[in-house]
């Protein structure tokens, strides 16, 4: 039973996800050794922006624990959807979005994804110009 893998208690950190957010770091590769999965708190606060992004390979699926969040996503972040507490969004690997907080309290959701690598499969994309405009001076939110 050497072999035998243990349970493993995280006591959250954090760190600035490079897509923009404060992430309370959880269970991930890092800090318990998880294989295919990690699961994470996001802080986005009120008038503030994602980056747009995508997870290489990997799904997510987000539920909004308060708050409120608009996330723009699909190809050249043209759908758009509004999530408000107690919602769920699962984004299909390989998918674009950006969340965006216009609102004027901050959003706290609790994020899992198939990749246990917390950033490694992150890639960041270019704003559409059209939204850019739309969205004005919102800054992107990194704490």
């Amino acid at each position: 039973m050497a072999d035998q893998k243990q349970c493993s208690v995280v006591r959250t950190g954090q760190y600035e996800g490079i897509q923009g957010g404060t992430f309370g770091a959880g269970i991930s590769a890092q800090s318990a050794g998880a294989e295919r999965l990690c699961l994470h708190r996001l802080v986005m606060p009120a008038g503030t922006r994602g980056r747009p992004h995508l997870h290489e390979g990997h799904e997510s699926a987000i539920f909004i624990q308060s708050g409120q969040v608009e996330v723009w996503h699909g190809e050249g972040l043209a759908e758009h959807v509004v999530l408000h507490a107690g919602d769920y969004l699962h984004i299909p690997a390989d998918t674009p979005h950006m969340p965006v907080n216009s609102g004027t309290e901050d959003m706290v959701c609790l994020v899992a994804r198939t990749d246990p690598d917390e950033q490694e499969r992150v890639r960041l994309l270019d704003l559409p110009a059209w939204l850019g405009t739309r969205l004005g001076s919102l800054s992107v939110g990194v704490g």
